[in-house]
């Protein structure tokens, strides 16, 4: 990655760290054509931040006068073009992230890339729900008779069998199984959506990663849910450090086990865990070698809200988890005092913690941010002004040698400024601030 690029992540990262998206935009064309531009070289980053907010973390930031850029800043040779990012909730899926730009456009233009019933009513009774099924002391979930034919009389039953042998962690006998498989696309043409609900809503949290595992077994999640079933195709690192690859299909019914073992009940919990990498799908590229997901978050959020319509959940329960898989990204990141507020100014707040501590687990991934941010979170209820810095007289006077006395409270106070201001935000950013001050001011003994 070249130097402008690495740039640009560092500055999505300052943006990303006080609780802002930000992204580099269609990385793989910008690499193409950021050569090509003579000798002013350009970049373009998409944030949701205002301007008022970026001209906080970047005070040469010029603001734009073309009314579809907030603002550009020139760095190292290199200007860097800020976009607004799509925020509205009611906004096409696809246009969620931005891979075009005019500027983008018009160099592609240079380059020559691109030219310019009724009838027989259903009467309802009531019905034993095991009525259809064997004993389960045999220890198989077993259709009682010919398969098939209790199929037949009512196909709602595949998904019943799939709910008991989740819920009671059986194993579904293999005529029974197969007769499943085979009539999976009868049982999506002939049961109503809402029965299909009603089963869902009767799994429990911590059974629901084996429902919807025998679910995509058996084809029928395919076509209740092609969005997720699709993921089975899409792969990504399982941890960096090892290595390691898997599907994101199969991380999320891992996510989906390991967050009831800190939330347990926690249905629409669950529930968001199985959607919180469905943007992934539609944001895969493939780009130094790896798969990237850039904003998947926002695009899940967005397929999401149209899977769960499509399958008639109430809109505030759609809400709920929307929200959720929006936000579930955010304590990836090592936060600042901002950042972090921000978080924790959210309603779900301990659910996104949650689902984070469970995507790490998933995944044996390190704890380093997350537990960054709990630490960050415990300051978080501590207004500003009465923050303690991250280090106090006597460590300050071990780490730099000095002796006791007023120079002593003016680095601390100094400490305090620059954390208020988030150029400090952990214990190694105090050690350096301090260290560089007493550098800079030739501080020894008890002046400076």
């Amino acid at each position: 990655m070249s130097q402008p690029f690495k740039d640009a992540v560092g500055f999505c990262k300052t943006i990303m760290r006080n609780g802002y998206d930000a992204y580099v935009i269609n990385v793989r064309l910008q690499a193409l054509t950021l050569d090509e531009t003579g000798d002013e070289k350009e970049l373009d980053i998409c944030t949701e931040a205002g301007l008022s907010e970026l001209q906080k973390y970047f005070p040469n930031l010029e603001e734009s006068q073309d009314k579809g850029i907030l603002g550009y800043l020139i760095e190292g040779g290199v200007k860097y073009y800020f976009y607004p990012a799509d925020v509205t909730e009611a906004s096409y899926t696809d246009e969620a992230v931005s891979v075009m730009t005019p500027r983008l456009l018009k160099r592609l233009e240079q380059r020559g890339d691109i030219p310019l019933s009724a009838v027989c009513p259903f009467i309802p009774k009531a019905k034993d729900m095991y009525a259809d099924f064997a004993d389960f002391s045999e220890g198989k979930i077993r259709f009682k008779g010919v398969p098939d034919q209790a199929l037949k009389k009512d196909y709602s039953l595949a998904y019943r069998a799939l709910r008991f042998a989740a819920n009671f962690d059986k194993e579904i006998e293999a005529n029974s199984w197969i007769a499943i498989v085979r009539n999976a696309r009868r049982v999506l043409d002939y049961v109503p959506m809402s029965d299909f609900l009603d089963e869902w809503r009767k799994v429990e949290a911590e059974a629901m990663y084996k429902f919807f595992r025998l679910l995509f077994d058996s084809m029928l999640l395919h076509g209740l849910i092609p969005e997720v079933a699709a993921l089975s195709r899409v792969h990504q690192i399982k941890n960096p450090e090892e290595g390691s690859e898997e599907t994101v299909l199969e991380h999320t019914f891992d996510v989906m086990k390991a967050y009831p073992e800190e939330l347990p009940y926690d249905w629409y919990g669950t529930v968001a865990c199985l959607f919180h990498d469905v943007g992934k799908l539609y944001t895969a590229e493939f780009y130094e070698e790896k798969w990237n997901f850039l904003q998947h978050h926002r695009v899940g959020a967005k397929v999401s809200r149209k899977v769960l319509k499509r399958l008639r959940f109430e809109e505030q329960d759609i809400d709920l988890v929307c929200d959720l898989v929006q936000n579930h990204m955010r304590p990836h990141f090592m936060l600042t005092d901002k950042g972090i507020r921000r978080l924790r100014s959210l309603d779900e707040y301990p659910r996104i913690m949650e689902m984070v501590k469970a995507d790490i687990k998933a995944r044996g991934a390190s704890w380093r941010e997350f537990n960054h941010n709990l630490k960050m979170a415990e300051r978080a209820d501590i207004p500003e002004d009465e923050i303690e810095p991250f280090m106090d007289g006597n460590r300050i006077m071990t780490l730099t040698g000095l002796k006791p006395g007023p120079i002593v409270g003016q680095i601390r106070d100094e400490l305090l400024k620059a954390q208020i201001a988030d150029d400090v935000v952990t214990d190694e950013d105090a050690e350096k601030f301090v260290i560089d001050y007493v550098k800079k001011n030739q501080c020894k003994g008890t002046t400076c």
